[in-house]
């Protein structure tokens, strides 16, 4: 049975019949309601995006996800974008679409993800930045590279920096450790901290931001 805490919830449910244990037949509904009711709930939860995350340096995160109380739009729209999300205690999917400038990434341009010494991302397990074309599919490439993390053996900087090379061309082969190969159009970045740190620094507490992703001239 509902939790105490969906009363309400299932109270307004109740009045256009979506009631727990029983079938819903909207051919009860006025016809104007019933054809309503998906495109609104479709309109709402998408637009929810801005508002369901947090936007940070062009990445785009949420750390509610899993657990959800009463926020039910934020539960709808984690469903609707990823089925089965894990807890941000287990992992956190930062997303991004724009450079440091605000504009779309595209393959003609040669970017960096510049980590200071010490502030790559925190987590227990492991990080990763992977690369996604426009549609959020793997983008083919020589090296069958999709991913950069750790277990490439990254080459940091003199000052104990790391620089992920993101981009559509090599950057010559003592530094395709650190190279994420884009394709030659648009592409998306998808960064994961699998098991965050819960003491700072921080991604769940906020003590703990992602870079912004730079355009270089190399």
């Amino acid at each position: 049975p509902p939790v105490p805490a969906d009363a309400p919830m299932v109270a307004k449910l109740a009045k256009i019949g979506l009631v727990p244990g029983k079938d819903f037949d909207a051919s009860k509904l006025p016809a104007s309601v019933a054809n309503r009711i998906p495109k609104a709930a479709q309109e709402q939860i998408l637009g929810h995006f801005k508002q369901g995350g947090t936007d940070l340096n062009g990445w785009i995160f949420t750390t509610k996800a899993g657990v959800y109380g009463t926020d039910y739009l934020q539960r709808a729209f984690i469903t609707a974008i990823g089925l089965g999300a894990n807890r941000p205690q287990d992992a956190v999917y930062p997303t991004s679409e724009v450079d440091a400038d605000g504009k779309p990434y595209s393959g003609t341009n040669k970017y960096v993800l510049h980590f200071a010494k010490g502030e790559t991302p925190p987590a227990g397990a492991f990080w990763s930045v992977t690369m996604y074309n426009g549609e959020y599919f793997f983008v083919d490439n020589p090296l069958n590279k999709y991913t950069v993390s750790p277990r490439n053996d990254l080459k940091h900087n003199a000052d104990g920096s790391v620089d992920i090379l993101i981009q559509h061309e090599s950057p010559g082969k003592d530094k395709e450790a650190n190279w994420l190969p884009a394709p030659e159009g648009k592409f998306i970045l998808m960064m994961r901290l699998y098991w965050p740190r819960e003491k700072n620094p921080s991604i769940i507490t906020g003590t703990w931001k992602p870079p912004a992703v730079n355009i270089v001239n190399r």
